[in-house]
Order: C-alpha cells, then structure tokens, then sequence
C-alpha cells in the first residue's frame, strides 16, 4: 500500500473536503464537528453542506466542509482537496472529483481497489472495533487522522468539539477515537 505525502491547507486558500460513505456511518456528524472546529474555534472561514440517499442507513453519505481564510463566494465543493471514503462506492463515484494533487484517504478493508496508487489506507472500522469496541466511532478516528495528516483544523479545536458534540454517555468513547486517529496517522507520517 503507498501512502500519499502529507498535505496542509495554506493561508487564506479555499480547502474543500469530502468525507463519504454510507448512511449510518456518521459522516454528517463528523462534517458538522469539523465545520464547527475550524469555524468557531480555529477561527476560519468554513462552508458545511451534506448529502445522503433516500435510505437513512446503507445509502450513500458524504458532507462537504469548504475551509478559506477569505471569503467563501461559492459554498459548494468544486475540485476536492481531501476525500475521505469508507466504502468502494464513494471512493468510485467521488475520487473523480478530486484534484490532482488531492489527498485521499481510504478505509484500507473497505475500499479495496483505490483508482490511483498515492493514497492514505487506515482500517478505520475494524479499528475503531477493536481498540474502542465500538465501530461507530470509525468517524471520529477519522477526523483524528484528517486532522493529523492536513493540518486542517487544530488538535485543540477537534478536541473540544468532539467533547460537545458527542452523544452524551459516548464522550469517553470519541475521545479515544480522536486519540486513536492521531496516533495512526502520525506513525504513517513515519
């Protein structure tokens, strides 16, 4: 497996990130937490917008977050900076999307057949099964890892929204989550 060279986000450059899959996986959840973490707390200007099938769980899902340092005229996703795809289908129907120079960043058991060889592979559900004991938190291991990889969004601002923004009774779970994120992405980086 190759893994793609890291990238950050520039000054007041637009940044448009994808994070898809299916329905159920909380990737809405996760665009609203990073949305809210760059916005209020790291203080850029961020777009977040979402999109899911007719079928709440098992439909495709993705949620799109533009980031700038300037103003956001269009608040839609053009040429993809970032997509993050935890199933087959969405890495197939939105890597198309990207730039060229994009990041990608699979689930390394879901996304078998990646379209190009630069890519960033992490099990994130079987990871988050078995380190969390739960893989509904593959989501926010995710967002660990976006943010460890790109520079996005600040460690700290991740931090604080996941904690508001977690189910309550689950806020231990996500944090650990992050953690894990963090922690995978920063030993790829090695």
């Amino acid at each position: 497996m190759n893994r793609a060279k890291e990238k950050h986000a520039v000054g007041s450059d637009r940044y448009e990130i994808r994070l898809s899959g299916s329905g159920g996986q909380g990737l809405i959840l996760a665009g609203v937490i990073l949305a809210q973490a760059i916005g209020t707390i790291d203080g850029k200007n961020v777009v977040q917008s979402q999109s899911y099938g007719p079928e709440a769980r098992g439909g495709a899902s993705r949620a799109d977050v533009v980031v700038s340092g300037d103003e956001i005229y269009y608040p839609k996703t053009m040429k993809l900076d970032l997509l993050l795809a935890l199933t087959q289908e969405a890495c197939d129907t939105y890597f198309r999307d990207m730039k060229e120079t994009g990041t990608l960043i699979v689930d390394s058991n879901m996304v078998t057949q990646p379209p190009t060889q630069i890519y960033h592979g992490f099990p994130f559900i079987q990871l988050a099964k078995e380190e969390i004991g739960i893989a509904m938190v593959a989501n926010v291991v995710s967002l660990g890892t976006i943010c460890e990889l790109t520079g996005i969004v600040s460690k700290k601002a991740l931090i604080e929204v996941v904690k508001m923004r977690a189910p309550r009774g689950t806020e231990e779970k996500n944090m650990k989550a992050l953690e894990l994120g963090f922690k995978i992405a920063k030993e790829a980086k090695k």
